[in-house]
């Protein structure tokens, strides 16, 4: 279906509203609603992470969106089961409105289903070996000369190693990490790493936080490559691959955390064909 290209998420989720993307989103329901509180701390880390998580299942797929301790409290999901997704576009939360257009865009167009998406397997494993893995597939979608200057919006220390091996130099960002694994400063601007980057790689969370805009527009503006990894929202991000997103590696739930077992992620590319299915570059 043909739809104007958003250039960002509020223009997104009217075009949603509207019957731009097919279905009405008030023909579709949740049918379940997950708040979810993990922490990780992979070996040989002194870092612990702590992740919330709000899902809502519609049809046959989840929308995600990860989001800070306490802006979302667990009682939401009481009575979030049968609300059709219209009513939780427009919902005050934005934890609730991301996750309830990834729901939307997740359904109309699963990821699976998807022929422009390239199917990376993460291998059975630990968390330490699943990990390196995602990070090195996520990695490997920049193209980068060696000495390249990469801003790291949402640090991962796994993340920052892959990006080190393909020649780059990482420029962390975190509103949570003060250093990385191996002690460097991790800044809490985003305008500090973005003005000095030759690319850019961004987290998912950037959509629950409000800043994923800002970066996308930075980036069309200064023409400069920017990646996203998302677990939150990787069906909105998909929205924007031809309007500032270069690549994506999606990872919809369940996420790889959840798992030792092969789980899929998908790979996309705004200006390159749909690879062979495999474990990823």
């Amino acid at each position: 279906m043909s739809h104007p290209t958003p250039q960002t998420v509020a223009e997104l989720t009217d075009a949603v509203l509207s019957g731009a993307y097919g279905t009405d989103p008030r023909e579709l329901a949740v049918t379940s609603a997950f708040w979810l509180y993990h922490t990780t701390r992979l070996a040989g880390s002194e870092v612990t992470y702590h992740n919330h998580y709000l899902l809502l299942r519609v049809g046959r797929s989840f929308g995600a969106c990860s989001f800070e301790a306490g802006e979302l409290a667990p009682d939401f999901c009481e009575n979030a089961s049968g609300h059709t997704l219209d009513t939780l576009l427009r919902n005050p939360s934005t934890p609730v409105r991301i996750a309830a257009l990834d729901a939307y865009l997740a359904q109309v167009r699963p990821h699976r289903d998807a022929p422009d998406a390239e199917v990376v397997t993460l291998p059975t494993g630990t968390p330490e070996v699943r990990a390196r893995a995602r990070d090195a597939s996520i990695a490997g979608l920049l193209d980068i000369e060696p000495g390249a200057k990469v801003a790291l919006i949402g640090v991962v220390n796994p993340l920052v190693a892959a990006i080190r091996d393909r020649g780059g130099v990482c420029l962390p960002c975190d509103l949570n990490l003060r250093t990385t694994q191996w002690g460097e400063q991790v800044t809490d601007d985003m305008t500090e790493v973005l003005k000095e980057a030759d690319a850019v790689v961004a987290t998912g969370m950037t959509l629950s936080n409000g800043t994923f805009d800002l970066v996308l527009e930075h980036c069309r503006e200064q023409d400069v490559p920017l990646v996203v990894y998302a677990q939150t929202g990787s069906a909105v991000a998909r929205a924007f691959l031809p309007a500032g997103v270069t690549a994506l590696n999606a990872e919809p739930f369940p996420f790889s955390q959840f798992s030792a077992d092969p789980t899929p992620m998908y790979r996309y590319r705004a200006d390159r064909p749909v690879l062979t299915d495999g474990e990823g570059a």
